[in-house]
């Protein structure tokens, strides 16, 4: 027999918090890179560019300095050899008392938002994905911001090896005795803006889904393969839909890591915005994106995956 609301809630609670769990432990490294890339305190190589000066009588070229921002793989040798391997996983603490509950109250809101939208609009229909996904996100977003900025606090830290650096209840006790309880809401304006990342991102996912069931293997005498199957391929919808959505959204994330930093310049969301296009360019509003795709694509698809492999299970089950 199939559960009530109840034991359902409590089943996407359960399967939205194992997703997420196993997704933050494995990308935690890359998550720490991303960060200090989007940082303004990223340490900027000079490079001189040949420039020719025309015009001139003796027809000499000269020297032009350009700052570059390093690449990936700059700031992981960077961070071990400074720091030690130990720094890549910095904030993981915060990461996963954070990730589980807010994995697990994003699916329930998103699950319960779902029901209520499709007695309202077209059921299953885009504008109830993009409803769902914009109530849940809004709703985990103002719940968890005190984790994340302490998380975030924690990634842009840094010790030269051997020194000790602050954990998490440290970092949170400085917060409030700098800042105050405003300090641990720094960022909320970009994470709400951030909706728009999530909601394309279930959209498009969501329509794979549906895309998927409708040609789906025919049954056959091997549950087993076609089951796997269709694993795979939430796995590859939840990639391609998270690749789309960071791609197009991901500003607001190099907006957010700015407005989290101690002693700051960043004060609100579109002063930041303007001050670092304007002291930057626009292409800062991109450092760290590669870093975000190869952490957030395989994260997605592992938390997605995860979540619906446990709710097939548990629902085949309680039936």
């Amino acid at each position: 027999m199939a559960g009530g609301p109840q034991e359902n809630t409590l089943l996407h609670l359960f399967a939205g918090g194992c997703g997420g769990t196993v997704g933050a432990i494995f990308t935690c490294p890359l998550e720490v890179i991303k960060t200090r890339l989007q940082s303004s305190k990223l340490a900027f190589r000079t490079v001189y560019y040949p420039q020719v000066q025309l015009g001139t009588i003796s027809g000499e070229g000269m020297v032009r300095p350009t700052s570059v921002s390093p690449g990936l793989f700059s700031v992981l040798k960077s961070i071990l050899e400074k720091e030690g391997p130990r720094s890549l996983f910095r904030g993981l603490g915060p990461n996963l008392v954070g990730v589980a509950p807010s994995r697990a109250v994003y699916f329930a809101c998103y699950s319960k938002a779902k029901e209520q939208f499709n007695s309202m609009f077209v059921p299953n229909s885009n504008i109830v994905h993009i409803c769902s996904a914009g109530s849940a996100a809004f709703i985990t977003n103002s719940l968890m911001n005190p984790i994340w900025m302490v998380k975030t606090r924690m990634q842009l830290e840094r010790k030269v090896r051997g020194s000790k650096p602050m954990n998490a209840l440290q970092c949170a006790r400085y917060v409030y005795q700098t800042e105050g309880v405003r300090g641990f809401y720094r960022g909320l304006t970009a994470s709400y803006a951030g909706i728009s990342e999530t909601i394309i991102c279930f959209a498009i996912y969501e329509s794979l889904k549906k895309h998927l069931k409708e040609v789906q293997l025919p049954p056959s005498s091997n549950g087993t393969e076609r089951t796997s199957t269709s694993f795979f391929g939430l796995m590859v919808a939840a990639a391609v839909s998270k690749g789309c959505a960071s791609c197009i959204a991901y500003p607001h994330e190099v907006i957010r890591t700015r407005l989290r930093e101690e002693g700051t310049k960043y004060k609100a969301f579109l002063q930041t915005a303007r001050l670092v296009a304007r002291e930057e360019g626009y292409l800062a509003f991109y450092r760290g994106l590669f870093a975000q795709l190869i952490r957030q694509i395989p994260n997605t698809a592992i938390v997605l995956s995860t979540y619906e492999l446990i709710v097939y299970l548990l629902e085949d089950h309680t039936k």
